[in-house]
């Protein structure tokens, strides 16, 4: 099965994904876990430019590098994992281009649809959401020390960004799974392990 994690800044994705890789690795479930940009040794490259503070790169541009960054994502890691019955959690995938190109950037989310469906990209059974009231998030981030590109945005960016996010929950709560990350950690790590182990058993 094919999992995806969503979130804006600050949210504890990292945190998060640290504790599931230990529970599915002592419970021996088969889990392979990735990311975007930079889950291949070629998006290692596209997400040192996405990320540098001294670019200031067209929204088009950002978007078509990671978009080249998913094409080889899902050709060299997602599909051949799932094609041999791996399940997969990916931190960030489709969403985060609409999110934060669409809503924060401001391009046409029909136009990203066009692109984004011409790749036939492989679809998740199912998407966590981490959610944070913005301003919650950008002060943990300022509190972990130095930014990124992205993470230098100012409030207005991340507040479209998360009521996108939100207005997908709420049009599709079977697909997205919201989970308040203002809780304790232990108790987000609990709600996101039920709710995989839940898709698991059911498929």
């Amino acid at each position: 099965m094919f999992f995806t994690l969503e979130g804006s800044e600050g949210v504890g994705k990292s945190t998060l994904i640290e504790s599931l890789k230990d529970f599915f690795k002592e419970n021996k479930i088969d889990f392979l876990f990735t990311r975007e940009p930079g889950g291949t040794k070629e998006g290692q490259e596209i997400r040192k430019i996405l990320l540098d503070q001294s670019l200031d790169l067209n929204p088009y541009m950002e978007t078509f590098l990671l978009l080249a960054d998913r094409i080889q994502h899902v050709e060299k890691i997602i599909r051949p994992a799932l094609q041999k019955n791996k399940h997969v959690l990916s931190d960030r995938y489709v969403e985060s281009t609409f999110a934060y190109q669409g809503a924060g950037r401001g391009l046409n989310q029909r136009e990203l649809e066009g692109f984004i469906k011409n790749l036939n990209f492989p679809k998740p059974n199912l998407t966590i959401y981490l959610d944070l009231p913005v301003q919650e998030g950008l002060k943990r981030v300022k509190n972990r020390g130095k930014t990124d590109r992205f993470e230098r945005e100012d409030l207005i960016f991340f507040e479209k960004i998360r009521n996108f996010y939100l207005d997908l929950v709420k049009k599709d709560p079977q697909r997205y799974f919201l989970i308040d990350a203002s809780i304790p950690i232990d108790e987000v790590f609990r709600l996101a392990k039920d709710r995989i182990l839940k898709e698991l058993n059911e498929q």
